[in-house]
């Protein structure tokens, strides 16, 4: 058996963490295990009991922000305590700490993957400066170079490397049966959250600057003045959340935005929607923008997201310089789509799961046998 150890911030419903967990249960867990080393708080993640029930094992280090020389020491006892890794898969949405990446090497860990899933650093300046400082000295540390997207590569790797094509793209792949368009569960889920007869818009993110909630509401509250019918479920958790509450009070909209939280129920709750709205500053290949594709909704998202993302030719990019008054249009021109069964585009385009866990299971396996001839 090859255990794969995933470095990850912490195992919640976010789109790396839900992409993970794609692959993990559809790789064949008789030949491929999945470990992961998470770097956050010690609070469980949303993921972690089906983890354990799968057969993997979860461990935890102090993150930075707890103390950069207890995060050092952590990783170096860590490595020091786990010699039975020769895969150690980092998943990165900037390379501002590349320290567990070094200290693998150190072990004498083979392969180390990094995976960007980002296409931009939305941090502080010096969170720019270091990850410009890393990007440079990457590649004696890495071994190999994954991104979910041409554009995630484009941005995270060394500009001889990218034009060179060193790298790998893997998509973001979903389960596409479970998330093709079915009119029975459109309208059971409506029911249950009364809203038939409305005009849906949803979003699903995590309430953090990069998604743009504030902006969304702008949108929303526009929709809401031209057309009484619309309502906005908000799926997903965070730290600006409770200033979002406040301002869906302020705007007096409170009866038509619904705060649904983290939800396990994704999959009916795309069913439910008439259009998914993201007006995130920056994505990498956002995993929910697979699966509200495969679902048949129409997309308004940012010209920030990459165009690899219209996989289905149902995504629109409008750019945020642009008025809630023109967003308004281009969502509001939707409300009579007649939705459409896509998921067999999305297989056809690679998005399908199981292909994707296949060849990751492959590429693990030539990695691991490299190893011991080594």
């Amino acid at each position: 058996m090859i255990r794969v150890l995933h470095i990850v911030g912490k195992m919640d419903r976010g789109g790396i963490e839900t992409f993970l967990m794609n692959v993990y249960r559809n790789i064949n867990r008789e030949k491929i295990q999945f470990d992961f080393l998470t770097c956050a708080t010690e609070t469980p993640g949303d993921y972690d009991n089906e983890i354990l029930d799968l057969g993997g094992r979860i461990y935890q280090v102090p993150g930075r922000r707890q103390g950069w020389l207890g995060h050092l020491r952590k990783l170096h006892e860590f490595f020091k305590e786990h010699p039975e890794y020769s895969i150690v898969h980092a998943h990165v949405s900037s390379l501002t700490n590349v320290s567990v990446l070094r200290i693998a090497r150190k072990y004498g860990i083979h392969c180390r993957i990094v995976h960007s899933h980002n296409t931009r650093e939305g941090g502080s300046a010096i969170h720019k400066c270091l990850h410009r400082i890393n990007q440079l000295t990457l590649a004696t540390y890495a071994t190999d170079f994954f991104a979910c997207s041409d554009l995630a590569a484009k941005w995270m790797y060394p500009k001889k490397q990218y034009k060179e094509g060193r790298y790998c793209v893997i998509n973001n792949g979903i389960d596409t049966k479970n998330f093709a368009f079915n009119e029975d569960s459109r309208k059971e889920k409506r029911r249950q959250l009364g809203i038939e007869g409305k005009y849906v818009i949803g979003h699903i993110g995590r309430f953090h600057r990069q998604k743009n909630h504030h902006f969304l509401i702008d949108i929303f509250a526009e929709l809401k003045a031209r057309d009484e019918d619309c309502v906005l479920l908000l799926i997903g958790d965070g730290e600006l959340r409770t200033s979002i509450e406040k301002k869906v009070r302020d705007l007096g909209l409170t009866e038509s935005v619904r705060f649904l939280g983290v939800r396990s129920d994704i999959p009916d709750l795309l069913q439910a929607m008439d259009l998914f709205l993201l007006p995130s500053f920056h994505e990498g290949l956002p995993v929910v923008l697979v699966e509200a594709q495969t679902a048949g909704l129409r997309c308004c998202v940012s010209s920030a997201v990459s165009k690899e993302a219209n996989i289905t030719n149902l995504v629109e990019f409008v750019n945020l310089e642009n008025s809630v008054e023109v967003w308004a249009n281009a969502v509001l021109k939707n409300k009579n789509y007649l939705r459409k069964d896509t998921a067999d585009v999305v297989t056809a385009k690679g998005y399908d799961i199981t292909q994707i866990a296949e060849d990751l299971q492959k590429w693990y396996e030539f990695k691991a046998k490299t190893d011991l001839q080594i």
